[in-house]
C-alpha cells in the first residue's frame, strides 16, 4: 500500500474545487507539454470533490485513455498523493499486490493533486504514452497553480 502520513495533521486538506478558468490554465499548459513533445494524449482535470471538470482528447489519442485519464485524476484526489506511489508499491509485489483488489484506483503515474494555497482543489490525470510521460504532461498543467 501506499505509504500514510503518520497523522492526520499531515494531510494536504481538501479546498473549494477548482474554478473552470483556473483549470483550463492547467489544461492549456499540459496539453502545450503534450503538443511540444508531439504526445496524443487524453487530459482530464477534476474538482476537490472528484466531479469532472474537463476532459480533453487530443488528436490520435487512444480511446482506451478516456477512463484511464479520468480515473488517474480521481486517484490522486481521493487519495491525496500522485498515483506513481500505487504503482511503486504495486511494482513491490508481497502484500503491496493487494492494491489491485482497491476498486477505483488507478495504479499509473499520470494523476497528480492539484494544490493551491496549502489545499487540494482537484487532481489532473493523463493517458496515452509511457506512463512517465503522462506524468511530465500532468506536471507542466502544475505551473499555473503557483
Amino acid at each position: 500500500m501506499p505509504e500514510r502520513p503518520k497523522s492526520t495533521s499531515t494531510l494536504i486538506p481538501y479546498g473549494e474545487p477548482i474554478s473552470l478558468d483556473r483549470a483550463k490554465a492547467v489544461m492549456e499548459a499540459a496539453e502545450a507539454e503534450a503538443a511540444r513533445e508531439g504526445w496524443p494524449v487524453v487530459i482530464a482535470i477534476v474538482d476537490s470533490g472528484a466531479n469532472l471538470v474537463m476532459m480533453h482528447r487530443m488528436d490520435q489519442a487512444q480511446l482506451g485513455s478516456i477512463e484511464i485519464a479520468r480515473l488517474k485524476a480521481e486517484t490522486a484526489l481521493r487519495f491525496r498523493r500522485p498515483t506513481k506511489a500505487f504503482e511503486e508499491r504495486l511494482a513491490e509485489g508481497g502484500v503491496s499486490l493487494r492494491i489491485l483488489a482497491m476498486p477505483g484506483v488507478a495504479p499509473l503515474e499520470g494523476g497528480l493533486p492539484l494544490v493551491r494555497d496549502g489545499a487540494i482543489v482537484g487532481a489532473i490525470g493523463v493517458s496515452g504514452v509511457q506512463s512517465h510521460e503522462d506524468a511530465q504532461i500532468a506536471r507542466a498543467g502544475l505551473v499555473v497553480l503557483v
